[in-house]
């Protein structure tokens, strides 16, 4: 690398987004590359992502920061998964968690001998055989063993943190790595006549800054892939018509702070919950053709809990991606690339994933295109998947209480997903793959949690006794409540890492 001139990175927007991608570069690639983020302080943040999936924890391991630091900076709590409550029936609830259920036995997976001791033995919730579901709903809270072979390694975790302090505190740690920050607002990309590439881009103050690789963090706008290179715009909200959000915070209750994000069905839609350490975030996601934004935000103060910390905030959106995220000198990353509504907390996920790939195939000695083609053909793949999982959630309801629910449970749904539930119904298996998001526990949650109960399953789970199964999973049910017990209860826990991170300091 000696003697080679680093790559000119422009940023354009900051947020989320745009400071999560300047803190990766700037710190995985020093040297390499150099950046520079380009934002108004007249665009406020967009999104209602408080909440997260394990995989931030990674991105921010990466980087090198300290958890309980970062965690301080932005209220966090700690996540073991989403409660869902009436999405299947009125009255159902289920948590999807953040690890996996039981053991698997001679390479059968535990959920084939749960559904076979249905048939034999007493009923059961197969939550109760998951650790991560157990501490969630014991208000609990540890980080996993490191033991591989403990069941205490299980399960894994997320954070719920203040989304208005997240990109500010990436802003910090970019600009210590090197990052540069210019404030104000591009009015002008021009290109390059021949190549149709972005050559600089001109701000509203008349400063113009050229650049190597632009990264398109404008969020809905998609300034530079969208309004400049015109890409086309893949729209899903027939799929998933929710395209509104009411946002409103209150005040923390007393007590324990819970350890889980929590999503409740409406008559149009979804409400959140979100606990941090100094307020809850609410909010309700609903789709406008079946529901007005007056009726939605009434509905919203109705049913969060707690004093109102300020006056609900209208977000609209849409479901779908540009159909290439990586075009010429362009990359897309979070808004301006796509949106998936929050149902499953994936959209900082998507993020740092399209981060995190453009990394792997960044363009040390200029733009390959085999390069640009494997990052879009990921990042369509992360997309598609994650959209399956969040339909399968609407669509796997036997809900007819209102016109959404009916247009939801009714409707036709990619083939993609119509083939994976045909094959868990018919054999309780689901489709493996070794990349992307949401791998088979997140799957079986969903599909037991909402009654989508197959017809068959592997063989081999009728090989044990009925009454060694039921030994079996009480000695497992009881091992998993002696680990729950022995967890501190989650604001504990909280207080004892700022104490950790106060003594350390």
């Amino acid at each position: 690398m000696a003697g080679r001139k680093p790559m000119k990175i422009v940023i354009i927007g900051g947020g989320t987004a745009g400071w999560s991608a300047a803190a990766a570069i700037a710190r995985l690639l020093p040297g390499i590359a150099e950046v520079r983020v380009i934002e108004s302080a007249d665009i406020g943040i967009v999104g209602v992502g408080e909440a997260t999936l394990p995989h931030v924890r990674q991105f921010v391991q990466q980087l090198g920061i300290d958890e309980a630091a970062f965690m301080r900076a932005t209220h966090a709590t700690f996540k073991l998964g989403i409660d869902f409550r009436d999405f299947g029936r009125i009255g159902d609830s289920y948590i999807h968690p953040f690890g996996t259920f039981g053991r698997e036995l001679a390479q059968v997976p535990f959920h084939h001998f749960w559904l076979e001791s249905q048939k034999t033995g007493p009923r059961s919730d197969i939550g109760d055989f998951s650790l991560a579901v157990q501490a969630a709903r014991a208000g609990r809270f540890q980080t996993p063993r490191d033991d591989d072979l403990s069941l205490g390694s299980s399960y894994g975790y997320a954070y719920q943190f203040d989304a208005s302090l997240f990109g500010p505190f990436m802003r910090e740690f970019s600009l210590a790595h090197g990052a540069q920050r210019t404030e104000g607002r591009v009015v002008e990309a021009r290109q390059d006549p021949a190549s149709g590439d972005i050559v600089s881009v001109l701000l509203e103050s008349g400063e113009s800054f050229a650049a190597d690789l632009f990264i398109d963090c404008s969020g809905f706008r998609s300034l530079l892939l969208g309004e400049t290179l015109q890409e086309a715009w893949e729209d899903w909200s027939h799929w998933l018509p929710c395209d509104r959000a009411i946002a409103m915070p209150t005040a923390s209750p007393p007590g324990e702070i819970e350890p889980f994000t929590r999503a409740t069905a409406l008559e149009a839609g979804w409400a959140w919950r979100i606990p941090l350490q100094h307020r809850v975030g609410n909010g309700y996601v609903y789709a406008s053709a079946f529901l007005d934004d007056e009726t939605a935000a009434q509905s919203l103060r109705r049913t969060a809990q707690g004093a109102a910390l300020a006056e609900p905030r209208l977000l609209r959106f849409r479901a779908g991606r540009r159909r290439q995220s990586w075009v010429g000198n362009v990359v897309a990353i979070g808004l301006a690339s796509g949106f998936l509504e929050p149902l499953e907390s994936t959209s900082i996920y998507l993020a740092h994933m399209a981060i995190m790939r453009l990394i792997e195939l960044f363009p040390l000695g200029g733009i390959d295109p085999a390069d640009r083609a494997e990052f879009n053909r990921l990042v369509d793949m992360e997309y598609d998947r994650i959209r399956d999982f969040l339909i399968l959630h609407y669509h796997a309801t036997t809900r007819s209480d209102s016109p959404f629910w009916d247009h939801v449970r009714t409707m036709t749904v990619p083939d993609s997903l119509s083939g994976k539930i045909e094959m868990w119904k018919r054999s309780g298996r689901i489709e493996k793959y070794g990349e992307g998001l949401f791998f088979e526990p997140s799957w079986i949650a969903v599909y037991l949690g909402q009654n989508v109960v197959p017809d068959g399953w592997d063989p081999r789970a009728a090989l044990p006794e009925p009454d060694a199964l039921a030994q079996a999973l009480g000695r497992l049910r009881h091992e998993i409540g002696t680990l729950v017990q022995a967890m501190p209860g989650h604001k504990a826990f909280l207080r004892a890492e700022a104490q950790r991170l106060a003594d350390a300091a």
